[in-house]
């Protein structure tokens, strides 16, 4: 389906071709026409999908009718990271570019006084959406800076995510502060029952719309390297080694590891930043920003940045630790082979990990290929189904074209990042 034979406005669908959007994907199709219908709508759909679009688009559409008071918060949108509130917030202001009179605010945390006073003022003078992180909006809700009662469309992103971090009991609190008129979208990548307990509690008879997860791109070459925890290090370092590999992403559980693992990669000679939750909001923003731009090479993560994060050209995704849920192994491998490119995946899995290796392909539905580990790593373990369900092995183990970035406020054409022809310098190795 097109655009343009969605009952949208002249003004969007002059944003949405400047922005070389041409064709819905499947979640647009489905969710589009029921929300600009009034109904609630709960969309269970992973990253990379078109979601964001999917809900802004007929809002946007709906707010630019200019039916809805000029001086209050007309949407609330609720993002789990700040990321993805930066990442909602340049996508609305591209499809909004040729509206006139709707304007959008984003608050999320991790900031000096000086921007919670702009975003305090911000708010108090109104604006017609709010794109913000549980806590921050409830700081602002707490401090009287901002009156939810005239809200008409609240939405949240991510909302397996917010669970995840906890913030169930912060989300009903919003709720509470809301009219029941509202019309309440939510967009999960998954659906637990704490989702569907959720939806049960702040949705009113919602259409339901389902995407099947989707499998890994073809181009996708994905392998495990089957290894003991200590012979990681030394794994990761033959493959970086690729002098043709300068643009990775490395994901480990936590953020502890996710330090450790760039002091030492820094101090054998490559070129990486950490992204972690205990940066500040302008170190995160200032090491995405270098890690776009190919002044640093390998961007090792936390899941913070496996979802939300729109960056074309990753060459290879790390798994240093295999993920426990199968479909972040999705979502995290992802992050390559995006625009017909090609990618590689290696993920390192330990007997520990031989149960969640079973699970990942069975939901990718792919044996995924097990070689020799590097020259000088070792000998890859041995491991087995059979063993790993009856105990946890020991050390030696058993036998055995969417969500396109804009650029910044009213600056000019809406237009989308494109990477560099260009090449670029490799940092040093």
């Amino acid at each position: 389906m097109y655009f343009d034979e969605l009952d949208l406005s002249d003004e969007l669908l002059d944003a949405l071709d400047a922005m070389n959007f041409e064709t819905c994907t499947p979640i647009q199709e489905q969710a589009i026409p029921p929300i600009l219908e009034g109904h609630d709508l709960i969309g269970i759909a992973q990253t990379g999908t078109g979601k964001t679009a999917a809900y802004l688009l007929p809002v946007l559409d709906e707010l630019s009718h200019g039916n809805y008071p000029k001086d209050s918060v007309n949407c609330i949108i609720m993002s789990p990271t700040r990321e993805l509130a930066q990442q909602i917030d340049q996508q609305v202001e591209g499809f909004a570019y040729y509206l006139d009179g709707v304007s959008s605010v984003a608050v999320y945390g991790g900031n000096d006084g000086i921007r919670f006073e702009q975003e305090r003022r911000g708010l108090e003078l109104g604006a017609d959406i709010i794109i913000a992180t549980p806590g921050r909006l409830i700081s602002h809700l707490n401090g009287g800076h901002i009156n939810l009662k005239e809200v008409s469309f609240f939405i949240l992103d991510e909302a397996d995510r917010m669970l995840d971090m906890g913030f169930y009991d912060d989300i009903l609190k919003i709720v509470s502060y809301l009219s029941e008129k509202r019309q309440t979208i939510m967009f999960s990548a998954t659906m637990p029952d704490n989702i569907q307990k959720l939806a049960n509690n702040i949705l009113h008879n919602p259409v339901e719309v389902k995407i099947a997860v989707s499998k890994p791109a073809e181009k996708i070459q994905q392998l495990a390297y089957l290894c003991h925890e200590g012979m990681k290090e030394k794994i990761v370092e033959k493959v970086l080694s690729d002098e043709s590999l300068d643009r990775v992403i490395l994901f480990a559980s936590s953020k502890m590891k996710v330090k450790e693992l760039s002091i030492i990669l820094k101090r054998k000679g490559f070129n990486v930043e950490a992204m972690h939750s205990d940066l500040e909001q302008r170190e995160r923003e200032d090491v995405m920003l270098a890690f776009k731009n190919r002044r640093i090479n390998v961007l090792i993560a936390t899941d913070i940045v496996s979802r939300g994060i729109d960056i074309d050209d990753i060459q290879m995704v790390i798994n240093y630790d295999a993920p426990r849920d199968p479909e972040d192994y999705v979502h995290r491998i992802g992050r390559t082979a995006r625009a017909n490119r090609d990618g590689q995946a290696v993920t390192l899995v330990t007997p520990r990990d031989w149960q969640h290796l079973l699970k990942i392909e069975r939901l990718i539905e792919k044996e995924i290929p097990k070689p020799d580990l590097p020259e000088g790593c070792g000998e890859k373990p041995e491991m087995s189904a059979s063993k790993s369900r009856r105990h946890t092995p020991g050390r030696h183990g058993g036998k055995g074209r969417h969500g396109r970035r804009t650029s910044g406020k009213h600056h000019g054409k809406p237009s989308s990042d494109k990477p560099s022809k260009n090449p670029s310098n490799k940092g040093n190795k």
